[in-house]
């Protein structure tokens, strides 16, 4: 494999390991003359990776900016799901007077609502995985905005307020658990490295910038609103998902098995998992401008005989009207109890483990800041308000923007570039080369704010705020990175959704 990655003693294929096809040890065409042929993208510079089905309700064959619709609806609807978590991280102390509660009360409005949105992501996802996505993020909008309007209306009654805050954490679950698996739907190897920052962006951008809004809300109009803003705005972009968000799970390799029952069963589907890096065109292969993927040139009777077997399995393209329906059909024959319980051993599973560690991490640290910061700057010897509390997280908004950045460049680039330094093999292990600025920027953060935020009378608010935002910076190139490890490497497992 190169690089420094092992090599697999069997012959048991590698998930995500993906070819060069200019390699003279591995030919670009078929050897076998009734061998599926291979699709390419547009500029006949990609093999498509995982090569879209012939079924036209494949959402890999839709065109790219109707992908890019859904990704950016989803996003935005992320945004304000993320803001339900950080919702009170501003206004504590006023909402412990309000309540005539003490902070750990306070704290355990935030700790259910966590524990709502983990109970919630474990029975998601499976539902997810037999049934698809569309109906979770219809669920989730609706649960967010009923529990923020009810938040909102809570009053003086605490108990009430504790429960608004356990079913907003239900209905953030869906866009915490299943957005970024929209994008592996969504999206070709190749496509996947910006968008895979940009929907961490949505979901850790729009959670700091949260307490920057909260502390001026809570100041000027007053805390119920903070919890009725999410509301509106959640309820503008149920429409947009509505209509616009079709169920984007697809059930491949299903199809390409009832698509190949017509044929003879030795027949390869040869190079399935063969990516294209070069940026020349092969002079043999004519692209397809009826639709994202085009195939390479065959001889008229290889066309014949290719094309019979599937002309029969091709549905219909779903209408719009069909498109709005909840649910399509099954995804997975798998019993939904079982998935339920998948998670917990998966936990021993090492890629699994690495990705949550290397999110979880730096996530944990984040997490803890923001607990000691509202102590830090509230009390001696600055004695912050709320709203000067709350724009304290503008420096951790500009970090996830800074991430986000870093990140969308070097994802695709650097991979690109491993691929050629290795004679043409694609290794997903090459997406965790982002975990080295991870390093760099949460070490900086953390040993910065560390230092000085305990001696905040000789630095100033300044300082703990710039490495905050290098901390947080870091935490969104460590999450872009495990993310699309996860996606590229084990996207076919059975474990995936």
């Amino acid at each position: 494999m190169g690089l420094g990655i092992l090599e697999v003693k069997s012959h048991v294929p590698v998930p995500g390991t993906s070819n060069v096809l200019d390699d003279a040890s591995r030919p670009a065409f078929p050897q076998s003359p009734d061998a599926v042929p291979l699709k390419y993208d547009k500029s006949n510079a990609f093999i498509l990776v995982p090569q879209p089905t012939d079924d036209p309700n494949d959402p890999l064959n839709w065109p790219l900016w109707k992908r890019d619709v859904i990704l950016l609806i989803l996003s935005a609807m992320s945004v304000i799901a993320s803001t339900l978590s950080p919702l009170l991280a501003a206004n504590t102390v006023t909402l412990a007077i309000y309540f005539g509660r003490d902070f750990t009360h306070m704290a355990l409005l935030t700790g259910y609502h966590l524990c709502g949105v983990g109970v919630a992501g474990v029975i998601f996802v499976a539902s997810a995985r037999i049934w698809g996505k569309r109906h979770l993020y219809l669920l989730g909008t609706v649960l967010i905005i009923i529990s923020s309007a009810w938040g909102g209306a809570a009053g003086t009654n605490y108990a009430s307020l504790l429960w608004a805050r356990v079913v907003q954490g239900i209905g953030l679950a869906p866009f915490e658990a299943l957005v970024n698996a929209s994008v592996g739907d969504l999206y070709f190897v190749h496509e996947r490295g910006k968008r895979m920052a940009l929907s961490n962006l949505a979901l850790f951008g729009g959670a700091f910038f949260t307490p920057v809004l909260v502390g001026k809300i809570t100041q000027t109009i007053g805390w119920e609103w903070s919890f009725y803003m999410i509301a509106i705005f959640a309820g503008a972009l149920l429409p947009l998902i509505f209509f616009f968000v079709p169920e984007t799970a697809f059930a491949r390799l299903e199809y390409q098995a009832s698509s190949r029952s017509g044929e003879n069963a030795s027949t390869p589907l040869n190079g399935v998992h063969d990516l294209q890096i070069s940026g020349e065109s092969k002079d043999n292969q004519t692209p397809n401008q009826s639709g994202p993927a085009s195939f390479e040139k065959q001889s008229t009777d290889s066309k014949n005989r290719n094309a019979a077997p599937f002309a029969n399995t091709v549905p219909p393209k779903a209408t719009f009207l069909q498109s709005l329906r909840l649910f399509n059909g099954r995804k997975s024959d798998a019993n939904f109890f079982k998935l339920l319980l998948r998670p917990f051993p998966l936990f021993f599973h090492p890629a699994v483990l690495w990705a949550c560690l290397i999110q979880g991490t730096l996530i944990g640290w984040t997490v803890m800041i923001g607990v000691v910061l509202a102590a830090i700057f509230l009390g001696p010897p600055l004695w912050f308000n709320e709203v000067e509390t709350g724009y304290m997280y503008t420096g951790p908004f500009v970090g996830a923007i800074l991430g986000f950045i870093l990140s969308g460049l070097l994802a695709d680039w650097s991979t690109k570039l491993l691929i050629k330094r290795n004679k043409g093999v694609y290794e997903p292990e090459f997406r965790i080369v982002l975990v080295a600025l991870q390093l760099v920027f949460g070490c900086v953060g953390l040993y910065g704010f560390g230092v000085t935020a305990e001696q905040v009378a000789r630095y100033g608010w300044f300082l703990p705020d710039l490495f905050f935002a290098f901390e947080v910076g870091g935490m969104v190139l460590g999450a872009v990175a495990s993310a699309l490890y996860i996606v590229d490497a084990h996207r076919s497992s059975p474990w995936s959704f």
